[in-house]
């Protein structure tokens, strides 16, 4: 059998994406308006080999391409690749259709993982919301303005922990705060959300209550309260207090005006005071803190974008609409 009857590694990959999913995406945005040759299918076949293959420039994607000569309808792209073809389709095209596609692959990969290990004993899902930031350059994106000689842009991440597969992430410019990526977020009930002290909003924290979801949240050092019960701990594990307590600042008690747990931990390793509050009242005091370390999985995920993913150099410099 002749070796071009195989069907190349580009090509194995692309099987695991439903294309009557993506043709549906196409569909609900009409991404084929208006479009002759270079199809959506094409654009994202392109932009898949570019990440893949680790291209560097839009005109870097063409000539690799064009190399393949044609091999290309055995990747599967049928359309005519150019650079300017490519510039078109990525500024004018919806950027939803490639969205919605992330939330299908996403909605079957999580399954797969759903029996992992979470490092704790946890029945229920747990997820880590956290941010980081992506410096760019000024000149090249000054719609990311952020401070006086720079731009940049925050890439939002709600985490599964499970698997460690995002659920969601969302890219704003620098300037807008975590917090307000809090409103986006639907709550999920029964699932827990480790939240960074940015995220520390009394008012948003209880939305996530009134929705049966729970919270993990370190406290400020400037957290006003008062103790209403407290509980026995074994001060051998780390654990300095577990306090049931309420508000007493009355903007935050307007925000949140049911009582919460606090927990104050040392790290056996470091020898830092951890102060948590959360809304569960029902976990081991111990289980708290265990979970909370969980939350360092969204930065080794942060730390695998930036190593694997094209970021360094974009293949446009227009903000996504």
């Amino acid at each position: 059998m002749r070796d071009e009857c195989w069907p190349t590694v580009f090509a194995q990959l692309v099987e695991f994406i439903p294309a009557h999913e993506f043709r549906r995406c196409v569909a609900r945005y009409r991404g084929q308006y208006r479009v002759r040759s270079f199809s959506c299918w094409d654009q994202f076949l392109s932009m898949a080999f570019a990440q893949l293959t680790f291209r560097e420039s839009l005109r870097d994607i063409e000539t690799c391409l064009r190399a393949l000569g044609g091999k290309l309808y055995h990747l599967g792209i049928r359309g005519h690749i150019s650079r300017s073809t490519l510039a078109d389709a990525n500024e004018t095209r919806d950027w939803r259709i490639f969205a919605d596609l992330a939330r299908v692959l996403i909605a079957e990969a999580r399954p797969l993982y759903a029996g992992d290990p979470l490092g704790v004993e946890l029945a229920g899902t747990a997820y880590a919301l956290d941010c980081t930031t992506i410096d760019l350059c000024l000149s090249l994106f000054p719609w990311a303005h952020y401070r006086r000689l720079n731009a940049a842009v925050k890439m939002h991440t709600l985490l599964d922990l499970r698997g460690s597969i995002p659920v969601g992430i969302d890219i704003k410019p620098a300037k807008i705060h975590e917090i307000r990526v809090f409103d986006q977020l639907l709550p999920e009930p029964g699932a827990f959300y480790l939240l960074d002290r940015g995220y520390l909003d009394f008012a948003r924290l209880y939305t996530l209550t009134q929705c049966l979801a729970f919270f993990i949240i370190r406290a400020r050092k400037d957290f006003r309260f008062r103790c209403v019960a407290s509980q026995t701990v074994d001060k051998s594990t780390g654990l300095r207090c577990d306090q049931t307590v309420r508000l007493v600042c009355f903007y935050p008690l307007q925000g949140y005006p049911e009582n919460m747990r606090r927990i104050r931990y040392c790290d056996p390793e470091t020898g830092r005071q951890l102060i948590f509050l959360t809304n569960n009242f029902s976990l081991p005091t111990l289980l708290i803190p265990q979970l909370y370390k969980c939350r360092w999985q969204v930065e080794l995920f942060f730390k695998w974008i930036k190593q694997h993913l094209r970021i360094k150099a974009f293949y446009g410099l227009s903000r996504t609409p």
